[in-house]
């Protein structure tokens, strides 16, 4: 599905973040009463990161996949923090206003590997299999690209110099032929490309804080772990994979997909599947 066919199949729910009501959209499909599978996206893209993915565990499973607050079809304002910190609170706050039964089935990605592993540890009996994808953990992050989104000077960024530079991360970033990724490239702009968006692409950069993720006790993750990783990704190598998989307490491994970059779902959309389908 296109971007706008995927956001026609969103919901919204209103959650806390340090006691303000923030309203994220998600998609949810699948059976009500099916293990829950909850996929989290990263810096700068959301929910439809996972089209190629999610759709294919909803026969068996609740699948929701929230869009991060400042976040694609979330809310956009300058009211809420946009630290991995306070999307901890959106993870909790979607869990509870949606009732969705735990142990979850978690599944992340980049800067949502940050805040899906801060919620594994601090809940650790909330969250029964973890996985993992070319993730922020440690000092691994930020990394330059996001930090310069996150001048002030970004929130007034004509147009066409934005969509270069997302140009720069999204179509300069699949493996292969760009052409091949178009409704992905597409896709990951278009909840910028207004000025709302703009503004709070610029908010949610600037709060990349490296200190979110050196504080997490990882030995506290006690689910079952798979570190699944772009093992071409030069912005998070997969040595910290290995760091990781060394330092969680449940059962872990690590498995790297060859001709992936960063945006591994999508420039290997089959193989992810049939890796996250093994594990579960």
């Amino acid at each position: 599905m296109n971007h706008e066919e995927y956001r026609a199949r969103q919901d919204t729910v209103t959650v806390d973040v340090d006691g303000h009501g923030v309203e994220v959209a998600y998609y949810e499909d699948g059976p009500r009463d099916g293990e829950p599978l909850v996929f989290v996206h990263g810096i700068p893209t959301w929910g439809f990161l996972w089209r190629e993915i999610a759709p294919a565990f909803t026969d068996e499973y609740r699948v929701v996949v929230p869009d991060l607050a400042g976040y694609g079809s979330s809310e956009q304002t300058d009211g809420f923090d946009r630290s991995i910190r306070a999307q901890e609170q959106v993870i909790e706050g979607l869990v509870a206003e949606l009732d969705i039964g735990t142990p979850l089935n978690l599944v992340s990605h980049d800067i949502g590997g940050g805040v899906a592993s801060r919620y594994a540890a601090h809940n650790p009996d909330a969250v029964s299999t973890f996985v993992v994808s070319n993730a922020v953990c440690y000092d691994s992050w930020p990394v330059e690209f996001i930090n310069d989104l996150g001048l002030p000077s970004t929130g007034d960024l004509p147009f066409d110099e934005l969509e270069e530079d997302l140009d720069f991360a999204f179509a300069g970033g699949v493996h292969g032929d760009e052409s091949e990724h178009a409704e992905f490239i597409e896709g990951m702009k278009a909840p910028w490309m207004t000025e709302a968006g703009r503004r709070s692409l610029a908010r949610c950069a600037v709060a990349t804080n490296t200190n979110h993720t050196t504080e997490i006790d990882y030995a506290a993750i006690t689910a079952d772990t798979l570190c699944l990783w772009g093992g071409d990704d030069i912005l998070q190598p997969v040595s910290y994979a290995e760091r990781l998989a060394e330092d969680v307490s449940g059962e872990s491994e690590v498995v790297t997909l060859d001709d992936a970059y960063h945006w591994v779902m999508e420039d290997r959309p089959k193989a992810y599947r049939e890796e996250l389908r093994a594990f579960l």
